[in-house]
């Protein structure tokens, strides 16, 4: 069984940055994919970032060139820089890890951390 622990969330201008983290146990890390996900009041869960286990990425049209996803598998940590936030912003974030490595599905999740962007 894997946790994820999620932190780094708060209130922040529009303008400002945060950096979210995700901590998994587990000896596997390494081997997993692992994505943000984040759900504004009253929306759908949407994908923002992914890393593959070698460390490809992918992200949401809307925060490429702002936000970016990394992986330490030495602290088995993934985080998410996110800069230039704007209120649109505004979600609980989640973290999720696929065991297959591929992102097929997503086997672990975090119970999310929240991110306030005024407007």
């Amino acid at each position: 069984q894997v946790q994820l622990v999620e932190s780094g969330g708060g209130l922040v201008q529009a303008g400002g940055s945060l950096r979210l983290s995700c901590a998994a146990s587990g000896r596997t890390f390494s081997n997993y994919a692992l994505v943000w996900f984040r759900q504004a009041p009253g929306k759908e869960r949407e994908f923002v970032a992914s890393i593959s286990k070698t460390s490809g990425t992918a992200y949401l049209n809307s925060v490429k060139g702002r936000f970016t996803i990394s992986r330490d598998n030495a602290k088995n940590t993934v985080y998410l820089q996110m800069n230039s936030l704007k209120p649109e912003d505004t979600a609980v974030y989640s973290c999720a890890a696929s065991a297959d490595g591929l992102g097929s599905r997503w086997d672990y999740w975090g119970k999310g951390t929240p991110v306030t962007v005024p407007s």
